[in-house]
């Protein structure tokens, strides 16, 4: 039940900021922990909305009958629904459960989606720890690195690998941090789409929201693709371990499908799973990454010099490689991909914060808390991976064509390796389940305001799950057409996750940049990161247009038809679109979550149909 204040028991009054104005004469400056012993001489018009800057929740002084229309002023204004004080854009820290007067986080997070426009459609039943799993298992530091291990190998060798994780850990922080202080501002499926629209002034929103929900869209097909079809390459790399199975690419395209088709099945019909399989994947990662290295470190009959782990640098990007054609900078800058595309996927905690409890304070932690820990896991595992490796040569060149394989079966022996083998392949069955619901969740945002063809379709959620399963087995479709180049081309993995991290960064890069042109628009969530706010989020936009540019470059020379790194195609493709498409039509309809904005404003009920559509008209006069 909705706390309904008394006199004298005012002890939950909130407001974040350190200059706060009165709203009205009566109005006390509420400080965090302290008794407030009226906060309006009259009972407030409950039903009223009013643009929300700031939150004060469980003050109400509720003697008096005549209602009291309360006045925003420029630096404190407040949100009045259902009976009590809610907020916006963001739950206070000390409410985050419920509170002693039964004021449920529940509802506290439905009223903040109702904020934003959006009423609450998806379950939401997942806690702090499953949001942080959701990104945790996508970002899976054993399927990159083990997908890409052979990419790290030729590109610059030990060094880059050790050392460009390093850095590449270091400046993702960064655009963890930035977006999760946005995040937790705007704690909605949407993503860096819907944060994109907030960022900037009411004429620009449509624009900014459809070209960063396209590049999301672009990222989130490329990393499930990039994911399911590693399942698939070490899948039939395992098989080829005890018997003489021989995978071609016709063979790896068919355990592609299934992989998809399974994860996609657990997606529809296994959702009441979807919990105990998060948790079951945190541990899966978490243990059997660490077993894994343990493993290989005992068992190696020698170990590598800590001078070849630390300092040896390769070049294995052709005949002759880029660092005699252009230089070994070049190559270590193309290599850290290895790196980049493993740290990746983490703004899953984003688009499930519509299924989080808390999602103010969850999403962030998510976000954050999920970069950290695999940054140091997969330093780790990269680290023991090099110490273990017996010849360097018969490695990459390994006839199971995975070196990871190799270093398993010249370590552990045959048994122990498919054991191990086994453990790899489950990681990214796991990770490619939570890719899929996460690339579902966005789709159903974007599909929500009416981006993707077939809009009405698509937004739909089923009445038995409460999940948009139309989404999940689009994202199934689109990631098997995107995987299909790889029938013809030699580089078309390493292609598809080049295009994964650039669509992926380049739709993070945007709500982060806008933040940092219009940042008077905007308003600080619970979690924010005060005076380094700004030079975090430079330092994070610097980064991600450093690492577009990067990852569109050849990466084996010479370049030929077999050889040509298509992330630059996929990506011209993506621009063109979204560009083309705006200019010619979508400029005319798409008003994204600009619709909802305006609703704020207006302080209408956005939940009313009818209002919505009275908005629409007002705009198109």
């Amino acid at each position: 039940m909705p706390y309904q204040g008394h006199p004298g028991s005012h002890r939950y009054c909130h407001a974040a900021g350190s200059n706060v104005r009165r709203a009205t004469s009566n109005v006390q400056r509420p400080i965090l922990g302290s008794t407030c012993t009226r906060l309006f001489s009259q009972r407030p018009a409950y039903g009223l909305l009013v643009p929300a800057t700031y939150i004060i929740r469980g003050c109400v002084h509720n003697q008096g009958t005549t209602h009291t229309v309360i006045r925003p002023t420029r630096e404190f204004t407040i949100y009045v629904i259902s009976e009590q004080i809610a907020l916006a854009p963001y739950l206070p820290t000390d409410l985050e459960k419920t509170d002693p007067h039964g004021i449920s986080t529940q509802g506290a997070d439905e009223e903040v989606l109702a904020r934003m426009g959006y009423k609450q459609e998806l379950k939401r039943d997942l806690n702090r720890i499953q949001n942080f799993g959701m990104s945790f298992s996508i970002i899976s530091v054993i399927t990159g690195t083990s997908s890409l291990f052979l990419y790290g190998l030729n590109t610059g060798g030990p060094a880059v690998m050790v050392w460009g994780w390093v850095v590449v850990s270091f400046f993702t922080m960064t655009v963890g941090l930035a977006m999760g202080e946005i995040c937790s501002a705007h704690p909605t499926s949407g993503g860096p789409y819907y944060w994109a629209a907030k960022m900037v002034p009411e004429k620009h929103a449509p624009i900014a929201s459809w070209i960063t929900g396209w590049f999301n869209f672009l990222g989130q097909v490329a990393v499930t693709t990039g994911i399911s079809f590693a399942a698939a390459q070490f899948i039939s790399t395992t098989a080829t371990l005890s018997n003489n199975f021989v995978p071609t690419s016709r063979t790896t395209i068919g355990v592609y499908a299934a992989v998809l088709i399974t994860q996609g099945l657990i997606n529809t019909f296994g959702v009441h799973l979807l919990g105990m399989l998060n948790n079951i994947s945190i541990l899966w990662h978490a243990i059997g990454t660490t077993s894994l290295v343990i493993a290989v470190l005992a068992k190696a009959p020698t170990h590598q010099s800590a001078n070849f782990v630390f300092t040896q640098f390769v070049d294995g990007t052709g005949t002759p490689g880029w660092g005699e054609r252009a230089s070994h900078a070049y190559v270590a800058i193309i290599g850290i991909l290895l790196a980049q595309y493993t740290l990746s996927g983490f703004d899953a905690s984003a688009h499930m914060t519509e299924e989080t409890h808390n999602a103010a304070m969850a999403g962030s932690f998510g976000i954050i808390t999920s970069i950290g820990v695999s940054a140091i896991l997969g330093w780790f595992l990269i680290v023991g991976l090099l110490f273990s490796i017996q010849d360097y040569a018969g490695t990459v060149a390994s006839p199971t064509g995975q070196p990871i394989a190799q270093i398993l079966l010249d370590t552990v022996g045959q048994n122990g390796a498919i054991a191990l083998m086994v453990v790899i392949c489950m990681c990214m069955f796991l990770c490619g389940i939570f890719s899929i619901t996460s690339n579902s969740r966005m789709m159903y945002a974007f599909s929500r305001d009416g981006a993707i063809p077939g809009s009405r379709f698509f937004h739909k959620v089923s009445a038995r799950t409460q999940t948009p399963i139309r989404t999940v087995w689009l994202a199934v479709t689109l990631c098997f057409i995107l995987g299909l180049p790889s029938l013809g081309s030699s580089v078309a993995f390493s292609a598809a996750v080049s295009i994964s991290t650039i669509g992926l960064y380049i739709s993070y890069g945007i709500p982060i940049a806008l933040r940092v042109l219009y940042g008077r628009n905007f308003v600080k969530g619970p979690f924010h990161l005060g005076s380094f706010s700004y030079p975090v989020a430079i330092a994070a936009v610097l980064w991600i247009m450093f690492i577009s540019i990067v990852f569109i470059l050849p990466q084996i020379n010479p370049v030929t038809s077999q050889t040509l790194n298509y992330a630059v195609v996929a990506v011209g493709i993506v621009m063109t679109y979204s560009l083309g498409f705006w200019l010619i039509s979508a400029r005319r309809w798409f008003t994204g979550p600009i619709r909802h904005i305006r609703a704020e404003e207006m302080r209408v009920d956005v939940s009313d149909p009818a209002v919505s559509d009275k908005i629409e008209r007002e705009k198109e006069r």
